[in-house]
């Protein structure tokens, strides 16, 4: 993903011409995005329904303020548990407020490391409570999100599992706009968690801080790219740090000019049909592989940094839960020693 990759920029210079040159109006113009939250129900720890009803009432309440329609992507082993039941109503409830859901695997394995006839099994068992919750409101399962953004190490085993999905009627999900939010949910969570409620608040300060620059780096990335801006689909996960955020999140959107559609709707941008030619390890998002695709740089030497003591404490946190030191189910990056 862009965000973990911001040494890699030196090859952009020309870019900065380019973007200087741009008019200002042409940056403050109004925009699309779609938003769309993985690891359903929850992201990061989740001990109980009850605890993920919490959050889950959150997005719910401000999305539907809003008057937002986002798409949810459900890794379905969360559901395993003695009180499955109302887990699944956590689902539910998502439907209930509107909202559509998506697949990303049963158990958010990475095509990377999962043999491709494994990888399918486990995206077809992802689908054994989304799919019926669907069907009884008249709709299907439509979208796909790869766990890591990683879509396989050769073009055979992607193809392989490509062709599966286009069997099942599944339409990728790309990501084009994405914020880091993973690094900053730990911390926040492990503060709230310690009764800190200082020290929750200056990690939200930071992640809206860094939220409002990374916006305004992806628009300018997306301009370097077509000459205009595309409509932008937005990864971010369904925290309990994004339940709190969510009005700032909000006046950031609003501030950058960019109106929130359907995940349908912005699809629908002539930029979706630009082939993804990249194959490797790398869980890169959209931008950059047509930025490949296209032989255009992106102004990576601009792209804003997660703040140094944030990472650090996210580093820590996800060590301390797992010394092999491989991320849970959130986190679209996942640590090696």
């Amino acid at each position: 993903m862009i965000a973990v990759r911001w040494k890699r920029a030196a090859r952009a210079m020309l870019v900065l011409s380019a973007l200087t040159a741009l008019p200002s109006a042409g940056l403050t113009s109004s925009g699309r995005v779609a938003l769309t939250f993985d690891d359903l129900p929850v992201f990061g720890k989740f001990e109980s329904a009850a605890d993920g009803a919490e959050v889950t009432d959150r997005l719910l309440a401000g999305m539907t303020r809003h008057r937002w329609k986002v798409t949810g992507f459900v890794n379905e082993v969360q559901l395993e548990a003695a009180d499955r039941p109302q887990r699944i109503a956590l689902l539910q409830q998502w439907l209930d407020a509107g909202m559509d859901l998506g697949n990303h695997t049963f158990s958010h394995l990475s095509l990377n490391t999962t043999p491709v006839d494994a990888y399918i099994a486990d995206v077809a068992r992802g689908e054994l409570v989304t799919s019926p919750l669907l069907a009884a409101e008249g709709r299907r399962e439509r979208w796909f999100r790869y766990p890591y953004l990683e879509t396989g190490t050769t073009v055979a085993e992607r193809a392989t599992f490509e062709h599966w999905l286009r069997s099942r009627r599944y339409r990728v999900a790309p990501v084009t706009m994405e914020n880091s939010d993973w690094q900053f949910s730990a911390p926040y969570d492990d503060a709230v968690e310690r009764g800190d409620a200082r020290g929750a608040a200056a990690i939200k300060r930071s992640y809206l801080a860094f939220t409002r620059r990374i916006v305004g780096w992806y628009r300018l990335a997306g301009r370097a790219l077509f000459g205009r801006q595309p409509a932008f689909v937005f990864l971010l996960h369904a925290s309990r740090l994004n339940a709190a955020s969510l009005e700032g999140l909000a006046g950031i959107l609003r501030a950058e000019g960019l109106r929130v559609v359907s995940l349908d709707a912005g699809m629908r941008d002539p930029a979706y049909r630009t082939p993804d030619r990249y194959v490797g390890r790398d869980g890169n998002e959209w931008l950059e592989r047509w930025s490949s695709t296209l032989h255009r740089d992106l102004p990576f030497e601009s792209i804003p940094e997660v703040p140094s003591a944030i990472a650090a404490s996210d580093m820590r946190l996800e060590f301390k839960e797992d010394p092999r030191a491989v991320s849970p189910l959130g986190g679209d990056i996942p640590l090696t020693p």
